[in-house]
Order: structure tokens, then sequence, then C-alpha cells
């Protein structure tokens, strides 16, 4: 399917084709999604086939608002609080599932927790007001590869398996939501990303523990090896070998890479987090032997960098 610019009439047949059962492609504030109606097994289906993604990882399933989430979603005070805080944002709420959900157990991967996020983006919401049912939306690529943060990344991963790419313009964020687990006695933080776990920390007034790496998949961006490109990653590189690309931050770069990219020259992380994905992608065209990469404070947003550059750098 074509790229297509994300009008009025566009967003209204995209939510003719998830009625019907097919996939559609479009922006959020944080990355691309592939689409499909929550509530229809076959048309999820249809998804895990796209992504080549194993039916034991869940999907996130979007919706408009905290009032819709309450029809899928269990909510107690602290997972309340939080929606109230960061929704509509790049936030995700493992909750415990409602048994008259209607929500295909292929989404929840047969778990009784669901994934909620309300998203922030124009197109992101007018199609779920269009479409008036829930979209389960994975990031819109093969599973393990780069995520996309613009509708020609989606192109080059998917070509034409969704029924629509809606083209939205590049992704503001870059970097995909993160996920709080509030199934416990305790929340959890499942996923690191484009919410900083310190705001969700001064938000709840207590620390936000991350999940064991050995603990059992409940939401997305758990799997060990994520995120990757072809070509191998060296972290924490200083200077560069023959026949590397660069992948920088912040001034002074080593010179002599066969190409180079700097997520910011001054060292902004909201600036790197934009730019990570498709940067990756950039260098991965390169021909490199590997892609070296400049040390990244952990700090903030740099959490979330930092992790996923580990779980793409890990051995295949």
């Amino acid at each position: 399917m074509p790229v297509v610019h994300a009008t009025e009439e566009a967003i209204a047949k995209a939510a003719q084709a998830l009625a019907r059962g097919e996939t559609v492609a479009f922006p959020t504030e944080t990355v691309y999604g592939l689409g499909a109606n929550a509530c229809d097994a076959h048309a999820v289906a249809k998804v895990f086939a796209a992504k080549a993604r194993p039916r034991f990882n869940p999907l996130i399933v979007h919706v408009p608002d905290l009032t819709a989430a309450e029809t899928y979603a269990e909510f107690d005070a602290t997972a309340c609080k939080l929606a109230e805080a960061f929704w509509p944002g790049p936030l995700s709420l493992v909750l415990p599932k409602r048994p008259d959900s209607g929500i295909a157990d292929l989404v929840t991967a047969g778990l009784d927790t669901i994934a909620l996020r309300a998203p922030n983006h124009p197109v992101a919401q007018a199609l779920l007001a269009e479409a008036k049912l829930p979209i389960a939306a994975p990031s819109a690529n093969r599973s393990g590869r780069i995520s996309p943060t613009m509708a020609s990344h989606v192109k080059a991963e998917l070509d034409d398996i969704p029924a629509m790419i809606l083209d939205g313009g590049p992704c503001p964020l870059g970097i995909e939501s993160t996920v709080v687990g509030v199934t416990g006695d305790a929340p959890v933080l499942l996923r690191l990303g484009a919410v900083p776990r310190e705001a969700i920390e001064a938000v709840l007034g207590q620390a936000l523990p991350l999940a064991n790496e050995d603990a059992a998949i409940a939401s997305p961006g758990q799997l060990e090896r994520h995120y990757a490109p072809n070509t191998p990653l060296r972290l924490g590189a200083t200077d560069v070998h023959a026949g590397e690309a660069l992948l920088a931050f912040g001034p002074n770069a080593p010179q002599g890479a066969v190409a180079s990219i700097n997520l910011s020259a001054s060292g902004d992380l909201e600036e790197a987090a934009a730019s990570l994905f498709a940067s990756l992608r950039q260098l991965d065209d390169t021909g490199a032997k590997a892609i070296a990469v400049m040390p990244i404070p952990t700090n903030g947003l740099g959490e979330a960098i930092n992790d996923r550059l580990r779980r793409a750098a890990k051995a295949r």
C-alpha cells in the first residue's frame, strides 16, 4: 500500500479498513504503530504474522482516554493517578483485564492483564475517534528490528502488508512508551521509554523499581534482543575502528568513521531520543562493518536510550 497523507478522508478510510479486519499503520508521538481491531482475533493475528512476532509477546491497546480504558481494565487509585498525570501521552499501563473486556486473547498473550495507552498524537486520536474501537498496535516493523519513526520506515519494513500507511510526519518523541505494571501491591517499571522514570516517581511519591530481567514477559519491549539493526553495535566507544560508522553524542566526536551521525551535538537527551531510531537506520545502510556508539548519560531519557542500545547490541 502506498503511503497516504493523513487527511480526514484518509483517516476515515483507515477506520473502515480496521472495521473490516485489516491492518493500518499510523503515527503516534512515540513511533509508528501497526494497528488492528483489538476485539478481532483474526485481525490481530495479521499483526503478528506481518511482524513475525512471537505470540507470547503481548500488544499495547490504544484508546482515546481513561474513560475508554476503564471498559477494558480495572483501575485502582495508583493507576488512575498515573493515567491522569500522563494521558494522553507516552505511558502504557499494564492492568488487570476485565473478564468481559471483549479484547481478543491473542492481544494479551493469554494473560489476565492488558497493556493500555492513550496516545498524544492528532492522527492517532482522530483514527480512534473515527474507528470507535480499541486498536492493538505494536511498532510497525519486523519483530526485533529498529522501530519506525517515519512513514517511509514503515514502507521499507512492511511494504504493502498494511491496508494503509497514514503519513503524519516524523514521530516527535522517537522512542517507545514507558510501560508500568500496576497489578500488585506496588507498581513496577516493565519497559523504559519516553516518560523518564524520575517523572513517574515524582507522581507516585515513591521509587519505581525495574522488573527483573528473568521475570515472565508481561509487556512489549521485554525481549532481550530488540530494536536491532543488521550492523553490529559497539557500545561505549571513545574512538572509531577502521570500517566503522559512528553514532555520536555531544561535542568532540572522534574522527575517521565511514559515516557519522550525532544524536545531539549539544548533549540534549530529548533530541537524541527523537533521532535515535532514524539514525540507526541511516547508519545501518552505509555498509559499515560495525556502528561505534559513543557513551550516553543514563539520567532522564538516557536510561531508555541506553536500554534500547543495549538490547540492539545483543549477540544474535
